[in-house]
C-alpha cells in the first residue's frame, strides 16, 4: 500500500469528519496541513513510515487541489465528500458547481488503481 494514499486519506477523513476541523482548515488551508505535521497529528494511526504527508502531498492538500490528490490516489469517495465540506458546506462554491469542477478535474485521469 501506498503510505502516502493512507495518510491523505487519514487527513481528508479527520478534516471531514468534524464541522470544527472544517472551519479551521478552511481559514487557512496551508497553514493547517502545517499544524497537522507539527503537532504530529499524522502519526496518530501507527504506520511504518511514520506518518508523513510528502511535500507533494501537503501542497495539494494545502492548495485544496483535488484533482491531484485524486491522481496521487486519493480514495474517491473521501476525497469527495472533503471537498464537498472544504468548499460547499463552507461557502466558496455551490454543490451543482463543485460537481462540475470536481468531474472535469479528475474525468481526465480515469478511475484511480487501488493496486499499488
Amino acid at each position: 500500500m501506498n503510505m502516502n494514499r493512507f495518510e491523505i486519506d487519514k487527513f481528508l477523513t479527520h478534516v471531514e469528519a468534524s464541522d470544527a476541523e472544517v472551519l479551521s482548515y478552511v481559514a487557512d488551508p496551508a497553514q493547517y496541513v502545517q499544524s497537522w505535521t507539527d503537532r504530529g497529528a499524522a502519526a496518530r494511526v501507527p504506520v511504518p513510515d511514520g506518518g508523513r504527508l510528502s511535500r507533494e502531498a501537503a501542497a495539494a492538500l494545502g492548495a485544496v487541489d483535488y484533482a491531484t490528490l485524486y491522481r496521487m490516489g486519493a480514495h474517491p469517495y473521501v476525497l469527495w465528500h472533503f471537498a464537498e465540506a472544504a468548499l460547499v458546506w463552507a461557502g466558496e462554491l455551490t454543490w451543482p458547481e463543485l460537481k462540475e469542477q470536481f468531474r472535469e478535474a479528475v474525468l481526465a485521469d480515469g478511475n484511480p488503481d487501488f493496486t499499488t
